[in-house]
């Protein structure tokens, strides 16, 4: 081959590659519409429609494949000998949708807007162990803690602490800007959302042109739309669904061990749950196996009542078979010898909610406990509903230890859900937090899961295994980890 001829095969050669790299198809996926029209796209807000920040916004630190905090905006970090000090080197050459440059001022902008009190925001207690902000150059970032916590990094991994631009607060809940893989081209909260590819994205252009995030806020509803092909993917299956889709073929199927859980709320501050007594004797009463495998096809792990994973290195291994002599006996000693009678809130948002009080109803009818199911709407249930009923049921994605342990019991967060205060638990946690050797600092986290067991008003039936459907056209979905999905290298036939 002379010279030029080799010249122009290199040409061709790389405009077969830019052929094949160009983005192409369109991917649809839904989401349940939570909170109505209130729903939006700001990664910190009560409303964010979290299937569409994920794809639009990227983290300093995102979950590696291996449960591991990777480099996402920032490529890497470290600590000074106490742990109180650390410093991130961040990514440079990336833009933001708007052609705005990346820097470290977008970083220590978007951290102090979750810290700000007045936006009151739900992740705001994961960095609470945050005191200062710097921007050391534009590439550098330094946050000083107000006492040592060697997990900073995994924490970061938090899917609500994506980077947006520096002063976007105003309008980032329409406008979505972010430098992930998508663009949003149109944000419709109840409707169709339209996102487009963000060819320029740091790790690559993205294997498909367009995606659309349909609002569909019933579980079954969705389920009919995935069957129907108006959907290409669906994730949280039921058992029943999974094994309707294999026998009609035509869909690719993974089951993900994760730490989603799913359980019943007892509002502590609230009667008759003000009542340790009550609340203990009610969660006794359960039989979480039973719960697991009546309402999830067993496609899960028992809870007993822990909020974190099972794969997280900080879970308890507690047991918690039921006991219902010893369920009756608080009972007597809190005023309810003959039993209580007690409502449970139930929607459709979802699938497995309903034959998971079918199972509490039965399993605690043995202690005494009345339970009268209601039904209400899933339109509003989270405003109107969760949290402000004695009883209701709920639902939480994956958080490390910390993150979970401190954004859902400890005392005075916004999303305190059971209204549970103890002192001593909270203390607890600032011990977990502070002590940088690692078993002594695993067991004090064991410890505030203890304590949950013994005071807590939140019933943690299981973790389940995410069951993800996908149309047989859907190609690259790795699917490992819930919000650690690579969106980018998805492509469609």
């Amino acid at each position: 081959m002379n010279k030029i001829s080799g010249v122009l095969a290199s040409l061709l050669v790389g405009v077969a590659m830019t052929a094949v790299a160009q983005p192409k198809g369109t991917f649809r996926q839904a989401h349940e519409v939570g909170f109505g029209s209130a729903s939006d796209l700001d990664p910190i807000s009560r409303g964010r429609v979290f299937h569409v920040t994920e794809k639009v916004m990227s983290r300093l630190v995102r979950p590696g494949l291996d449960g591991k905090p990777a480099p996402d905006l920032a490529v890497s970090w470290s600590a000074n000998a106490n742990a109180t000090e650390w410093t991130f080197k961040l990514r440079t050459g990336v833009r933001f949708h708007n052609g705005k440059p990346f820097t470290a001022a977008d970083a220590a902008y978007s951290l102090r807007r979750v810290q700000d009190p007045k936006l009151d925001s739900p992740v705001r207690s994961a960095i609470s162990m945050v005191s200062k902000i710097d921007v050391v150059d534009a590439a550098t970032l330094k946050l000083t803690l107000a006492a040592p916590f060697a997990d900073l990094p995994l924490i970061l991994t938090d899917y609500r602490l994506m980077i947006i631009p520096d002063g976007s607060g105003d309008t980032i809940k329409t406008t979505g800007i972010g430098t992930g893989p998508f663009k949003v081209e149109k944000f419709d909260a109840q409707g169709t959302s339209v996102l487009v590819a963000n060819t320029d994205y740091y790790d690559g252009a993205p294997g498909v042109a367009r995606m659309e995030i349909i609002g569909i806020p019933d579980a079954q509803a969705r389920f009919q739309a995935l069957m129907g092909k108006q959907i290409d993917m669906m994730q949280g299956l039921t058992t029943q669904q999974k094994t309707l889709l294999e026998r009609m073929g035509g869909y690719s199927l993974q089951e993900i061990p994760t730490g989603n859980w799913r359980g019943i709320v007892l509002r502590t501050d609230m009667k008759p749950f003000d009542d340790v007594r009550v609340r203990r004797a009610v969660r006794l009463a359960v039989d979480r196996r039973a719960m697991l495998n009546l309402a999830a096809g067993g496609a899960g792990t028992v809870g007993c009542d822990t909020p974190v994973g099972p794969r997280d290195m900080y879970r308890s291994t507690k047991t918690c078979a039921p006991d219902i002599a010893r369920a009756k006996a608080l009972l007597a000693e809190a005023g309810f010898p003959n039993g209580l009678d007690m409502e449970l809130n139930v929607a459709t948002i979802e699938a497995v909610w309903p034959a998971m009080a079918e199972a509490f109803q039965q399993q605690v009818a043995a202690a005494g406990v009345r339970v009268k199911i209601t039904q209400v709407p899933t339109d509003g249930y989270w405003n109107n509903v969760w949290m402000k009923r004695p009883a209701t049921m709920t639902r939480w994605n994956d958080r490390p230890a910390d993150g979970i342990l401190n954004e859902v019991y400890r005392s005075g967060v916004r999303w305190n859900e059971s209204g549970f205060k103890d002192a001593k638990f909270d203390a607890t946690l600032d011990a977990a937090r502070s002590e940088l050797d690692f078993e002594r600092r695993r067991a004090k986290y064991v410890e505030a899961q203890e304590q949950l067991w013994e005071n807590g008003g939140t019933i943690v039936g299981f973790h389940v295994n995410l069951l993800v459907g996908a149309a047989s056209r859907v190609k690259n979905l790795d699917a490992v980890e819930n919000f650690s999905i690579r969106w980018h290298k998805i492509t469609v036939d």
